[in-house]
């Protein structure tokens, strides 16, 4: 779990300061990959339901510097953090797609607070409070109001990424459910002469390498000259991966029998970590959406 927690750390934080950071901010990279440096992503808000561009929190001038006011909601491993990088708006109205600025600031800093929780699948995340937030005009990642491409940019990483990690976790319910099958007895035989059984179990491995091959397309896909060309790939991958995702862990839980869904049987904290992946930076539905509107 720290590894990758570090690991999606690094795709979407990492990959935001190396893109669009000042050289100061750059200089952080060798400690963010190293492990020594943890910095969370704060984009949610509580109203936005994944649209990216629906920013409340403002950052309004003062002088030379910027005063950050305004929540962020489910912030994945604030808690440990030793740098956030928050969205803000800077100008235009709450959805439009300009002025909203990113903004590196130090997880101590006066005013901001948060509220720990713990997630469904083991993690941690928070909702965080900026109550006038003081940072330097140096604090900014990127142009003043020119944040949103940026967003869009790592968040697309960020899905590549928890795709392949989706994929790999389906691998081991779908291995781990087949051994189950040729060793769990009933009636006398292996529960996996029955042909019924090995239907599902065949739709399982089937449902599994689809999802992979949506992964590999999206991560070829990250480098597309076309910022449409790229999100329509990463939605489709997020789309198809999600319905896979939710197949093979249901098939699983029930496959195992009662025992599935228990703590003592990895099975079941599998499949929370997939249901937390499928909502993760947007769940079916929305990239059914945006794969539609983008086409």
């Amino acid at each position: 779990d720290r590894f990758l927690l570090f690991a999606l750390a690094g795709v979407l934080c990492g990959g935001l300061i190396q893109k669009a950071g000042a050289p100061a901010q750059q200089a952080l990279l060798p400690r963010l990959i190293g492990g020594d440096l943890l910095v969370a992503f704060a984009f949610a808000e509580r109203q936005e339901r994944f649209n990216l561009a629906d920013v409340c929190m403002h950052a309004t001038v003062n002088g030379s510097d910027f005063v950050l006011s305004g929540n962020k909601s489910v912030v994945f491993d604030a808690a440990s953090a030793d740098r956030i990088i928050v969205s803000a708006r800077t100008g235009g109205a709450e959805r439009a797609p300009e002025g909203i600025t990113l903004f590196l600031v130090d997880s101590n800093a006066a005013g901001l607070s948060r509220r720990n929780f713990p997630t469904i699948d083991g993690g941690r995340a928070s909702e965080i409070t900026f109550d006038d937030v003081l940072v330097g005009r140096d604090a900014a990642i990127g142009e003043i109001d020119q944040g949103l491409p940026l967003i869009e940019w790592a968040v697309d990483h960020g899905i590549a990424a928890v795709c392949a990690e989706a994929v790999g976790a389906m691998e081991v319910l779908q291995v781990h459910t087949l051994e189950h099958l040729k060793t769990r007895k009933q009636f006398g035989q292996p529960i996996g002469q029955f042909q019924v059984l090995q239907h599902r179990a065949v739709e399982m491995f089937m449902a599994c390498e689809q999802a992979r091959s949506m992964a590999y397309m999206a991560t070829l896909k990250l480098t597309d000259p076309s910022d449409s060309g790229r999100m329509r790939a990463v939605s489709a991958a997020k789309a198809k991966v999600g319905e896979a995702a939710h197949f093979v862990g249901q098939q699983a839980i029930q496959l195992h029998g009662g025992v599935g869904i228990t703590d003592e049987l990895n099975v079941g904290h599998y499949f929370k970590r997939l249901t937390m992946i499928d909502t993760l930076f947007g769940n079916v539905a929305h990239h059914r959406k945006r794969f539609a509107d983008l086409s």
